[in-house]
């Protein structure tokens, strides 16, 4: 009962802080990995791969994935709960404020200082998304031999996406970039036929 609760406490935290989004989000998560040990690495990258290929907010997937893998349904429910809640809250507190107090100078000067932090948040995200799925740091450090920094199957993957993404319009007759949804059905397929 206890890791329950310290689980939607962290999940609690982690909606109270994580400005800017889901992906603000994976911060929360690596250093829940680090703690804890609920989940690995590795695994937080498969979460981050589903999340974002489900329909949904990717916070709310990636917080409902591990509340599910720790305690089935009701840790996905409670997970879920606990990331949303502190948004509801805040929300409902400064609604009737912000309506208020919306031109004022300390406001628009609040929201002008976190811009950037957001920006920083998700940029540390997308590093550690790039990271985490291209290379194998741990791997690495483990035997000492360069090679086994990279994941060449994921980098193969990787380039080949991107330069069809890159090159398909000057290839086809519409000169319209493929949709992106298309690139992460054909990377999951891959992903299942050569086992990553």
């Amino acid at each position: 009962m206890m890791t329950y609760l310290l689980m939607c406490w962290e999940f609690f935290k982690t909606g109270l802080f994580a400005v800017g989004g889901g992906l603000a989000t994976i911060p929360f998560l690596k250093e829940m990995s680090a703690r804890y040990g609920w989940f690995t690495i590795d695994k937080l990258t498969t979460m981050i791969a589903v999340s974002e290929s489900t329909p949904g907010p990717i916070g709310i997937n990636m917080a409902t994935f591990v509340g599910y893998e720790m305690f089935g349904i009701a840790g996905g429910i409670g997970a879920t709960l606990s990331l949303v809640l502190p948004s509801l809250i805040v929300i409902c507190i400064i609604a009737g404020m912000l309506a208020k107090f919306k031109e004022a100078k300390v406001v628009q000067g609040i929201f002008t200082g976190l811009r950037p932090a957001v920006v920083g948040f998700i940029l540390s995200a997308v590093l550690s998304i790039f990271l985490l799925a291209l290379f194998r740091v741990d791997a690495w450090k483990a035997s000492g031999v360069l090679t086994d920094l990279f994941n060449f199957k994921a980098l193969i993957l990787f380039a080949v996406l991107m330069a069809f993404y890159e090159y398909q319009p000057k290839l086809s007759k519409s000169k319209k970039k493929l949709h992106p949804i298309f690139l992460i059905a054909i990377a999951a397929a891959a992903g299942v036929i050569a086992g990553f």
